[in-house]
């Protein structure tokens, strides 16, 4: 099916936050770069709403990536991590996601959906045959629905260029490892010459006048450690997928 994009079509942007993060996280131990996301979506067509369905935690340390969604023309949606009696925890905006998508069709022609989740595929059905929106999808194809990626008029499979949708964790520290490999063997090198030294000078029953001098001459110099870094893996968001407030988009 060919899929047309001009810059008169009006489009809409629904972010599942929680699927992209999870997404992002187990395949590539990295973060979404939602700013690489809306430029390819959007693609200079008309942009009438963009909004982002987040779970916010008891503290509200979200400000700062609200702040960040927002200066990228996104606009949060906010949802309290819900909590049972028996300790299981909910935190989803599917339905709120198919209402706001479903309500705000007829002012749209293109309906864009950040997610892999399958439980869209009616919703994607929906707004194509009831509403004559031309509905595209973008998400990790590693982790979408087959089926989610087939029912869609444009699906776009952000596992083909992952390092332009996502910011990799760490990459400069990585280097360090191999600074550190030139030197280790040297090192050890001269740990094991040690104890050589020490059974080829020592003799079996030294004079007692010759101890000191013989201990003193086979006393190995002192060595500078080699200060290992720590890598600190800053997370977008807590153990339970929510935002943390050291996001930086």
């Amino acid at each position: 099916m060919t899929v047309i994009k001009h810059k008169q079509q009006r489009v809409g942007v629904f972010i599942d936050t929680q699927n992209l993060y999870h997404s992002a996280k187990n395949l590539y131990h990295a973060r979404v770069n939602f700013g690489a996301i809306m430029k390819e979506v959007v693609a200079g067509r008309s942009l009438i709403r963009a909004i982002a369905y987040v779970i916010t935690t008891e503290s509200g340390d979200e400000t700062n990536f609200f702040d960040a969604l927002g200066k990228l023309g996104i606009e949060t949606k906010t949802k309290n991590l819900q909590i049972f009696s028996g300790g299981a925890k909910k935190a989803d905006w599917d339905v709120g996601l198919a209402v706001d998508a479903i309500k705000l069709a007829p002012k749209l022609d293109t309906v864009i959906i950040a997610s892999g989740d399958g439980d869209f595929i009616p919703l994607v059905e929906y707004l194509q045959t009831n509403e004559g929106c031309q509905v595209e999808v973008i998400s990790f194809g590693k982790s979408s629905s087959q089926k989610l990626k087939e029912v869609a008029d444009d699906f776009i499979d952000m596992c083909e260029s992952p390092s332009k949708y996502v910011m990799m964790q760490g990459s400069q520290i990585n280097l360090t490892p191999q600074k550190q490999s030139t030197r280790t063997p040297q090192i050890q090198s001269e740990t094991k010459d040690i104890p050589k030294q020490k059974r080829q000078t020592r003799p079996l029953n030294p004079p007692v006048s010759n101890t000191a001098s013989n201990r003193t001459s086979n006393t190995p110099g002192k060595r500078s450690p080699i200060d290992s870094e720590q890598n600190q893996d800053f997370d977008f968001f807590d153990s339970e997928g929510r935002p943390d407030s050291k996001f930086d988009i």
